[in-house]
């Protein structure tokens, strides 16, 4: 494996997910409190949602699970909670599937690149930075400034193909 790749990748048949979901837990507490911001009950208990699998989760799904233990959630709050956890780096958006899921290194600032399996939905994050640079610097030839970068590539896992 090339040392420019960094690879989170989620194999729910061979996988501790305990100790996945406590370490994700621990990053994100250390984030927000780095970022001087609060890892509120519902901030947590969002997070913990998307972490419960390493499967994309959409907003609506969100919503009714959070409606087992809160009273009346609005969608707006589960937005504003996602925007946040966005916006701090602990999840992605998956555009093409209009889902959220937990980012493999929160800690770090980085772009993503997404192997999404089309038959169980488990998702591998990747950060290629030769890939995020040859992007970088074919943008610059053409005037373009790269805000964000996602990449989402559909295809089989090792276990379903």
């Amino acid at each position: 494996m090339p040392d420019n790749i960094v690879i989170q990748d989620f194999e729910p048949h061979e996988h501790d997910h305990g100790h996945c979901m406590a370490d994700a837990l621990r990053e994100a507490e250390r984030v927000c409190a780095h970022r001087g911001e609060r890892f509120t009950p519902l901030r947590r208990t969002v997070f913990e949602l998307l972490w419960s699998s390493h499967k994309p989760v959409k907003a609506y799904d969100l919503l009714a699970q959070l409606a087992v233990t809160h009273d009346r959630p609005a969608p707006p709050t589960v937005y504003r909670t996602l925007d946040f956890l966005q916006e701090a780096g602990l999840v992605h958006k998956l555009e093409s599937l209009n889902a959220y899921i937990g980012c493999g290194e929160p800690g770090r600032r980085h772009q993503g690149q997404f192997m999404i399996c089309e038959d169980c939905g488990v998702v591998a994050e990747l950060d290629d930075e030769v890939l995020t640079a040859m992007i970088d610097t074919n943008a610059r030839k053409i005037g373009f400034k790269v805000n964000d970068e996602t990449i989402e590539i559909s295809g089989l896992c090792r276990q379903c193909q």
